[in-house]
């Protein structure tokens, strides 16, 4: 009898060792070897810009089934669970103090849901969901799936020229099914979390090394790149990250509306969301900054008024190809004056920077996670 565990480890190592082919450097996010960038990740950052872009997608992953999933799973998270197959949404998992505990995409797929969640959170999840009462099963299925994401300007033509049977979805987390060659794919338009028109394109893990080199190696032009690229892309559309802007906070402090349906039943945290909302504002919120410095301000760096009063801290920085400066995403409080002057410590000293309007950079399609405050 064949291993399944064994099958999954070749395919695993099958699908690093065409990364490793391409010159990837490794890294580790949330317990999971990822690809952090394949080289030259200023060029990089360009092309993707400038033509299309495929990057490996740690997702971790999560499959219900059973006639009460859909009920279930919309009174635990913050956003309305579709129904219908083929469609999906954004939503939030908080806790009972309506604190982010992740966030998620939610597809229906038939007769079950499909979650997708940031790497190494899976088994947290399922073990806090409680379905004794409900006719609903849920595991955790991260070995089952691959996802490649497919962004820039070009991305559309990009999958239109490996995909077969299908046409590239043209909503917002609604998704088609297809094939790459002899691989059965999903492919869901993305919310344009870059910035740029996207994709995702989810396959089984045996399947995975198959459509990584179609994407990368056939049809238009597409040049690999990994989480390096991907954090600055997404900053410079300002767009909040689970691990450096939502984890722990209020889904209307960080601004992430679209992942809340604010007249939707009951679900975990509601309470304090609705008190926040009704209050008519948070007490902070995440702006841009752009920094006078050639160095990055650490995540938890302090952002200061001109008085050298603290009004925030920063996020996550990095250096962008495109605005060639250094930018910054920080909480600061809510009624700072966006056209203040404000300093940020880096490196032990103190360097000038200025609120800036978010996203940072207008590429082809505007990110739905851009902080919004009503």
């Amino acid at each position: 009898m064949e291993d399944p565990r064994g099958e999954l480890d070749d395919a695993r190592e099958a699908l690093r060792s065409f990364h490793a082919g391409l010159g990837a450097v490794f890294e580790e996010t949330g317990g999971v070897e990822v690809v952090d960038h394949f080289g030259k990740p200023e060029r990089t950052h360009r092309a993707v810009r400038n033509g299309v872009g495929v990057t490996p997608v740690p997702y971790d992953a999560v499959v219900l089934s059973g006639p009460d999933r859909i009920e279930y799973l919309d009174n635990v998270v913050t956003n309305r669970v579709p129904a219908a197959d083929g469609e999906g949404c954004y939503a939030l998992l908080l806790d009972p103090k309506g604190r982010i505990e992740t966030d998620l995409y939610v597809y229906g797929a038939g007769e079950r849901l499909l979650v997708f969640a940031p790497p190494g959170v899976a088994e947290g999840v399922v073990d806090g969901w409680e379905t004794f009462i409900q006719d609903v099963a849920i595991r955790v299925a991260t070995d089952e799936f691959a996802v490649f994401g497919v962004h820039g300007p070009t991305a559309t033509e990009k999958v239109a020229s490996v995909l077969n049977g299908a046409a590239a979805p043209d909503e917002r987390l609604a998704f088609v099914r297809g094939s790459m060659d002899a691989a059965g794919v999903t492919v869901v338009r993305t919310d344009a979390p870059t910035g740029e028109v996207g994709y995702e394109v989810v396959c089984a893990s045996e399947d995975a090394r198959d459509v990584a080199d179609a994407l990368v190696n056939r049809g238009v032009a597409a040049v690999p790149f990994g989480r390096a690229t991907w954090r600055a892309l997404t900053l410079e559309a300002g767009t909040p990250l689970y691990e450096t802007e939502l984890s722990g906070r209020i889904p209307n402090v960080a601004g992430v509306r679209n992942a809340v349906s604010f007249e939707k039943g009951c679900f975990v945290g509601q309470e304090v969301v609705s008190r926040v909302e009704n209050r008519g504002q948070p007490s902070r919120r995440l702006v841009g900054l752009g920094l006078e410095s050639d160095d990055l301000p650490a995540a938890g760096a302090p952002v200061s008024a001109p008085d050298g009063d603290a009004v925030g801290e920063v996020t996550r920085a990095a250096a962008s190809p495109i605005r060639e400066s250094v930018l910054a995403l920080a909480y600061v409080d809510f009624d700072l004056d966006p056209d203040a002057d404000v300093a940020v410590e880096v490196g032990g000293e103190t360097r000038p920077a200025s609120v800036e309007p978010l996203p940072f950079v207008e590429g082809s399609e505007r990110s739905a996670r851009v902080p919004r405050y009503a």
